[in-house]
Parts: C-alpha cells; sequence; structure tokens
C-alpha cells in the first residue's frame, strides 16, 4: 500500500510535467485541438500503434481497458515512457527543420483478485507545439502554439471464460494556447491569443474474447467505444499591444458545453498468438472517429462578428498492423529479446480548407531486460510522413526515438515465516 501511494504523488508530480511538455513539432497542430493521440505506449508504437487486441501479463494496454484483467495475480506493473523527434518539413516556398519531444505517458497496473485487474495512470488525448514565422504586407507575423489534452484515468476489468470486460473512466484536462504576433513596420506589436481550457471527464468501454486454436496457438479479437459527448470548459480570445505594456483586452468569449465535442470513436483488432519456443504475436487494427459529426464553431465577439474562425472536421480512420518475435522464451539474454515490427495509415480529422491531413509511418524496437526480474526498457524508432490530400500545403518528414521503462514488480506474493 505505501507503495501505491508513493506511486501515485509520483503521477501528480509528473502530471504538471505532462501539461507542459509537448511531443509534437508541427504547424498542423494550430488547428483544432492539435495533434490527436491513441494511448499507445511505446511497446506498441513499436508494432504500428496496435492494442485493441492485445492482451499482456508483463505490458499495460491502456487502448483497451479489456486487457488489465490479463495481469498475474502476483504481477504489479509501472510503466512510463518518452519521446523524441526531428522534423524535416517543405512547403511550396520553403523548407524547414526542428525538434520536439517530452514525456508521453506515466502508467501503472495491479490484480485486484485472480480474475479482475486496474489500471491508473496519464496519457495524452492531444497535443499542441509549433513555432514559425512569415511576412505579411507591411510587416511580419509570428505564429506559436503550445499545451494540448492530458487524460488522467482509472481503469477495472474482469474475465470470465474467455471473455474479458473492461471500462476507463477518465478526467481530461489541458489548455491549447494558440499566439500570433504581428509586427508591422513601424508600428507596434501586437499580440491574438486564442484558449481553449478544457476541463472534462469521459469514459471508454472494452471487450476481448480470447479463443485457443490449440495447446500453443490462440486468436484474440477485441473492441473498444467511447461516446460523443460535449467538451466543458471555456474559450476566450484576447488582443493585446506589448509595445505600450498594456493590459490584455478580451475581445471574445465563450463556453464549451453544448458547442464543442469529442466525437464517437469505436476501434477493432484482431491478434494471432503462437507460443512454444518461440513466441510471436500479430495483430491488426482499425479505428473509425466520427469527428464529421463533432462541431468546432467560430467564436464571435460582442458584436456579433467572427473574432476565431471554425472549422469542419473529418472523420478519422486508422489502420494498423504490427508483430512481435522472441526467438526462444526460456533461452539466453539474446534469445528472449522480443524484436517488433510494425507500420499504419492514418486519414486524420484535420481538413484545412478541403484539404484533409494523411500520415503514415513504420516503426521496430525491442527491449533490453534487466539482469534480475522481468523489467524491461521498451526502446524502439520510427518514422512518420504527413502531407494534405488533395492539395499537398505542407509535407512533414518525422524520425522519432521512443523510450518505456517497465517496471515488473512481485508485490502480492506472502512469504512463509518459519
Amino acid at each position: 500500500m505505501n507503495k501505491i501511494k508513493s506511486f501515485c504523488a509520483v503521477i501528480a508530480i509528473f502530471s504538471t510535467i505532462m501539461s507542459a511538455s509537448a511531443d509534437v513539432n508541427t504547424p498542423f497542430s494550430m488547428y483544432g485541438y492539435g495533434i490527436i493521440g491513441d494511448r499507445a505506449t511505446s511497446m506498441q508504437r513499436q508494432m504500428g500503434g496496435v492494442g485493441y487486441a492485445m492482451q499482456s501479463g508483463r505490458q499495460i494496454n491502456v487502448m483497451n481497458p479489456a486487457s488489465y484483467a490479463s495481469i498475474d495475480s502476483l504481477t504489479f506493473l509501472w510503466d512510463m515512457g518518452a519521446n523524441m523527434n526531428m522534423r524535416w518539413s517543405k512547403d511550396n516556398n520553403a523548407s524547414d527543420h526542428g525538434f520536439g519531444g517530452g514525456l508521453d505517458y506515466v502508467t501503472m497496473e495491479f490484480p485486484l483478485s485472480k480474475f479482475m485487474g486496474m489500471s491508473v495512470g496519464m496519457v495524452p488525448v492531444s497535443q499542441v507545439g509549433y513555432s514559425f514565422g512569415d511576412e505579411i504586407k507591411y510587416g511580419a507575423r509570428e505564429n506559436q502554439g503550445t499545451g494540448g489534452i492530458t487524460e488522467a484515468y482509472a481503469g477495472l476489468s474482469g474475465k470470465i471464460g474467455g471473455f474479458s470486460i473492461g471500462v476507463n473512466v477518465s478526467y481530461d484536462f489541458g489548455t491549447v494556447q494558440n499566439d500570433v504576433y504581428v509586427n508591422p513596420e513601424g508600428g507596434s506589436q501586437s499580440l491574438y491569443e486564442h484558449i481553449m481550457q478544457i476541463r472534462d471527464w469521459n469514459v471508454v468501454a472494452g471487450i476481448q474474447y480470447r479463443q485457443p486454436l490449440n495447446k500453443f496457438n490462440s486468436l484474440t479479437i477485441g473492441a473498444t467505444y467511447s461516446p460523443k459527448k460535449s467538451f466543458h470548459g471555456n474559450t476566450w480570445l484576447t488582443l493585446q499591444d506589448l509595445t505600450s505594456d498594456s493590459a490584455p483586452d478580451t475581445v471574445a468569449t465563450g463556453t464549451l458545453k453544448g458547442k464543442y465535442f469529442s466525437p464517437n470513436t469505436v476501434g477493432v483488432g484482431l491478434a494471432y498468438t503462437h507460443e512454444k519456443v518461440h513466441r510471436i504475436v500479430v495483430e491488426a487494427d482499425f479505428t473509425w472517429q466520427q469527428w464529421s459529426k463533432a462541431p468546432f464553431p467560430s467564436l464571435d465577439d460582442k458584436n456579433g462578428i467572427v473574432a476565431f474562425k471554425g472549422m469542419n472536421f473529418s472523420d478519422r480512420c486508422k489502420l494498423a498492423i504490427g508483430g512481435e518475435y522472441t526467438h526462444n522464451i526460456r533461452g539466453n539474454y539474446l534469445e528472449r529479446m522480443p524484436f517488433r515490427l510494425g507500420g499504419f495509415y492514418t486519414s486524420d480529422y484535420l481538413n484545412i480548407d478541403g484539404n484533409q491531413m494523411k500520415e503514415y509511418g513504420v516503426s521496430l524496437g525491442t527491449a533490453f531486460m534487466a539482469p534480475h526480474g522481468k523489467t524491461m526498457i521498451n526502446f524502439g524508432l520510427e518514422w512518420r510522413h504527413r502531407k494534405t490530400s488533395p492539395v499537398n500545403m505542407l509535407s512533414e518528414n518525422y524520425f522519432n526515438i521512443m523510450v518505456g521503462v517497465n517496471f515488473n514488480e512481485v508485490w502480492f506474493f506472502k512469504r512463509r515465516i518459519n
């Protein structure tokens, strides 16, 4: 119990860091709520971001809360991940590069009984991070953005027979801040600042069914659902003359409730597992989010004039496939190292003037195990490409380095006293 209390204190400390750190570094994140995540851990991202049908007693799977019941009854898991990325971008006028990164997630999982498991932690929902400038008539303009939405969740899962059912209940919080600095020639510098402050709750339900094919092979199917619901919080736009050091003037304000929405979300996955001497896992996932029915309206000032332009989203669809191979699950150190490979294709929710963002990528990775015990360090590399279609407004290439530390300890073993 003292260890659990200590971990909860660590989560409270990291909540401030996570809300301030940005894994992304892209001008695309200036639109909507930024770049949307999938709750995937470092290990799952090494396999293309799969997880709806994944069951493991040694890895935490937040993508499907039904997986928590698969944890061993004596095991405590703690997983923390971070990322570093390098970006190369090109548009019709120029090319650019940049760096980003930070703490990605922190989670833990533990058993409640032989047939029940629980997980708590923090994962990113969306991330905003960009900084670029351009010339305007008689001056220059600078665009900067930070923030995003973080999910603090608690999940519970139980199993009976081959079925596992689980649910995550979360508190979503964060601030999305978009700044525009205008520097006219011979004039004063102005700052236009648009802020969305989100304080909300959400729920994700999941189910998994495992069907053994024989002693060494099995199939697992998984699915999740999250309902459409209204965001809660506030949004406002301010104008400030930076040259005179005057206080910001609030141009427009609004509430998110009943106007801005999160979408209906459905995820399905199918996994094949072989485990004898070798261990082979192959999974394919599909995600659908109905963002086209999630409004993002304009923000009007007191006179009814548009102060911040809204936008229409597109439905987000993602197809991911990945696999893991372990040469000998009871062999020496090198033989027990898993090797992972995956890829994905996403038709994203951002639709910029009729041009939808597309993204695809490939990833690979492995795990370095501690000399004693089952703790491991997941290390992976990932390449991503982003662009818009049908008109390619901006093309981006990313190289990501992913590191996750997965602590695996025996906490619930009752030692015999002689």
